[in-house]
């Protein structure tokens, strides 16, 4: 499957068509049913114009960055915020990224009208959902039933991400006996800093070092949450781990009998949900899985296709919603390290490619028609926007109206203080 680049033999048939249908129904928790038969089935004209196939040289709709952008915002709740239970947007969204335990609370307050930020402690605390590693081996902050769906798929992913980086270290180090041991400091069920197991395993061998064996147990081998208080409003706390068999009360998932990848299936279908239209490149940026072009091919009938403008390949379910991209955007505030940037390859849809550091970087940016158009930080109650560009004095208006409200959530209505800095020269 092609995922970068242009094919000379179809790009002939491309043609750009910016016409889009009305947005569906906002608030989405779970993917659409998937549709069997014909790929350019669907509701949007444009698609049955011009049947999206991936075989034979039908006259194939190219959606331009615009119409991306418009798609990406519908799809991740921020082209207008959702009315949702915060559990149905954590779930529709795939989760949230969550190394920095405050960030999915300005995330979901993006997101979803009304957003209380103790309905998302709450559910931590009961534990409907979890901070654990996952996608690209990052903190991510899930609903518990995919967390016990999704993670035995993506064991070999995190073990080969813990021993490329460790992999002078563990060279000579037997995995399934660090499991096995791992597995039985926990097994009391007490929690546990990842040196405090690191400290308890080391004893019965001599290397690796107890930094590069504490991130093996906690980030790769043994499937862990972070307990709270970690990750609850306004709290400061450190790790606490423990085993998600222990918090969760069952085991995860055990691979398919049959050698075949349901949960990989799954994972395409919720990530076009939430992401798409978009490239395998694109999806495999998302979770850093490997295996999944024959996830994509054995769903393929269900899905539409459509073609960037540099000629990628872009899939899509067929009844997701692609507003049209006159659309208006509202300014937004993303929190760091937001999946809405991160869960892309290319990432030429929000982000100009001048500033594509940015995401990876932990910058929090500022959406103006919904695109990257500043940065923001919060000190001492005043958040402070950093345009990367000129604002006309619409589009500065709309940001500190947007900053202020911001700013009151983020200090429990006790401030809406707002500086928008002189932009580059």
């Amino acid at each position: 499957m092609p995922e970068q680049g242009s094919d000379p033999d179809r790009d002939d048939c491309a043609r750009t068509i910016r016409r889009r249908p009305p947005q569906r129904a906002r608030g989405l928790s779970h993917p659409p049913a998937p549709r069997h038969g014909h790929a350019g089935v669907g509701p949007d004209p444009a698609v049955r114009d011009g049947p999206a196939t991936a075989l034979g040289c039908e006259a194939m709709t190219v959606l331009d960055a615009r119409a991306l952008n418009r798609a990406t915002l519908a799809r991740q709740l921020l082209l207008d915020r959702a009315d949702l239970p915060v559990l149905d947007a954590v779930t529709h969204l795939c989760g949230l990224q969550a190394q920095e335990p405050q960030e999915p609370f300005t995330g979901l307050w993006s997101r979803l009208r009304a957003f209380d930020p103790a309905a998302l402690s709450d559910l931590l605390v009961r534990r409907s959902v979890v901070r654990t590693h996952l996608m690209r081996r990052t903190v991510h902050l899930l609903a518990a039933e995919d967390v016990l769906a999704w993670r035995a798929r993506h064991d070999p992913m995190l073990r080969q991400r813990v021993l490329g980086t460790y992999r002078p270290e563990v060279a000579v180090v037997d995995l399934d006996e660090r499991v096995l041991a791992g597995r039985a400091v926990m097994a009391d069920g007490r929690p546990r800093s990842m040196s405090e197991l690191a400290r308890a395993v080391a004893g019965r061998w001599p290397a690796p070092g107890q930094r590069a064996l504490g991130e093996m147990l906690v980030a790769a081998l043994l499937p862990m949450a972070q307990l709270p208080p970690r990750g609850l409003w306004r709290t400061r706390a450190g790790v606490r781990n423990a085993l998600l068999s222990s918090w969760l009360g069952r085991e995860i998932d055990p691979p398919a009998a049959d050698g075949s990848d349901p949960v990989g299936r799954t994972l395409v279908r919720r990530y076009l949900a939430a992401f798409g239209p978009a490239a395998t490149a694109d999806l495999r940026a998302w979770c850093g899985l490997a295996g999944l072009p024959a996830a994509v091919a054995a769903i393929r009938e269900e899905l539409v296709v459509f073609r960037d403008e540099r000629g990628r390949e872009l899939l899509d379910l067929p009844d997701a919603p692609r507003p049209d991209p006159d659309t208006p955007a509202p300014v937004r505030f993303l929190p760091a390290f937001d999946n809405a940037l991160l869960g892309y390859h290319d990432r030429s849809r929000i982000v100009d490619d001048a500033h594509r550091g940015l995401s990876v970087a932990g910058a929090r940016v500022v959406l103006v028609d919904g695109r990257a158009a500043a940065t923001w930080t919060v000190t001492a109650g005043t958040v402070t926007v950093t345009p990367l560009r000129r604002l006309s004095r619409s589009d500065s208006a709309a940001v500190a109206e947007e900053g202020r409200a911001l700013a009151s959530f983020l200090s429990d209505g006790d401030g809406d203080r707002v500086q928008i800095d002189a932009p580059p020269l």
